[in-house]
């Protein structure tokens, strides 16, 4: 019977985690596309998949959110994790997205202090700004709304069954989107 109490506590963590995954990841297209319209001045289709989502941004607030769970009001070490966490995240993507497909997604080789282009000191203060405000502000509201969301059996086995589709339809654009740009 523990066997059970604990399988069921870690799906409902698994669950939770793509549920924030995917709402950063949409997040994330988001402020990227109104970046890029307010740089361009026109509608960009930004992110590497053709759906709204840039997994970069919902892998990389899952992993800080679960990396700096136990540091309650501490915001300079926050502050300080999310700029290291989402500078090497950003570098590594960008240099894995490269590797695979000859291809660059963003370039900061004009910017101040940047490493091959990849990062770059403003935008991995940025990232720690905007992982801050995740942390403290964003997180905890989103947290809120989606334990009020899933309270009862009905709600959470909707949220498994939407969370599987989801991942079911974010693979399918990967596979799609990585055979466009092999292409």
């Amino acid at each position: 019977m523990e066997e059970a109490v604990i399988s069921k506590t870690t799906k409902d963590k698994i669950i939770e985690c793509i549920t924030y995954f995917f709402i950063y990841s949409f997040l994330g297209w988001l402020i990227e596309t109104i970046y890029a319209m307010f740089v361009h001045g026109y509608f960009v289709k930004r992110g590497f998949l053709f759906g709204p989502l840039c997994p970069i941004y919902g892998f990389g607030a899952v992993v800080l959110i679960l990396a700096t769970k136990k540091l309650y009001k501490k915001p300079f070490l926050k502050f300080l994790i999310a700029t290291i966490a989402f500078t090497l995240f950003e570098y590594m993507v960008s240099f894995i997205l490269e590797m695979l497909f000859g291809l660059r997604w963003w370039d900061y080789s004009n910017d101040f202090l940047n490493i091959q282009g990849r990062v770059s000191l403003l935008y991995s203060i940025f990232w720690g700004v905007i992982g801050l405000i995740l942390l403290e502000k964003l997180h905890p509201f989103i947290q809120d709304k989606i334990q009020k969301i899933t309270k009862g059996h009905v709600a959470k086995h909707m949220q498994e069954i939407i969370c599987f589709i989801l991942v079911v339809t974010v693979i399918l654009d990967t596979i799609l989107s990585a055979i466009k740009y092999l292409n």
